[in-house]
């Protein structure tokens, strides 16, 4: 019997197996798609109201993705790596992640994990890094991001943005709200950022 969670990983690989990137080829291509599911209790979060927006905003080849995550919302465990003590109440408020197979996810894997991201609008996520390798996808536009010593830059929905270990990044929404997917290698797949950047990042 297929289960939400096989629609969900089967959603998100079709999705993966529909962007032209050497990049993400190559991540898809060393993954092990027989994953063992792994039993977890839904718990929701403030920014999944965010959702019905994404769906609208999300570009064709993810709408089959974006709308499953929309209807089937209170049905996964989200999370959040930080607090409000790290961020504060609006951050919290519009911030989380669903793993869909990692070390935490709904699938087990030890090597890769990956998932979708929501940032809610006027939302800034500072500057950060960790040892993993981190590929997006927005999987909607309107979002600047910025990497190294550089500046913020638009990214549109489907463009492939990559942080190499220990890279610094941040990202900071628009009117619309952030859903993006992410893959994550080649280091500790649950380490939470350290944080090098503030809450007023790029804003005045």
């Amino acid at each position: 019997m297929t289960t939400k969670f096989d629609e969900l990983l089967g959603r998100f690989r079709a999705y993966l197996a529909s962007v032209d990137h050497a990049l993400v080829r190559d991540a898809v291509a060393r993954i092990d798609w027989n994953m063992p599911a792994r039993t977890l209790e839904p718990h929701t979060l403030a920014c999944l109201r965010h959702l019905d927006r994404a769906a609208e905003l999300g570009p064709p080849d993810a709408k089959p993705l974006v709308q499953l995550l929309a209807e089937r919302r209170n049905d996964f465990r989200w999370g959040q790596t930080y607090s409000e003590a790290d961020f504060g109440k609006e951050f919290i408020d519009n911030y989380g992640w669903l793993e869909v197979f990692g070390t935490r996810g709904h699938f087990a894997n030890d090597v890769v994990a990956a998932g979708l991201l929501i940032l809610g609008p006027d939302i800034v996520y500072p500057d950060h890094h960790h040892v993993a390798e981190e590929i997006y996808i927005p999987l909607t536009g309107g979002t600047e991001w910025r990497m190294g010593e550089s500046g913020f830059c638009m990214r549109t929905a489907g463009e492939v943005v990559h942080h190499a270990s220990n890279v610094n990044h941040a990202m900071r929404t628009g009117k619309d709200p952030l859903l993006a997917l992410y893959i994550w290698r080649g280091g500790p797949l649950a380490q939470k950022s350290d944080i090098t950047g503030t809450l007023a990042q790029g804003r005045g």
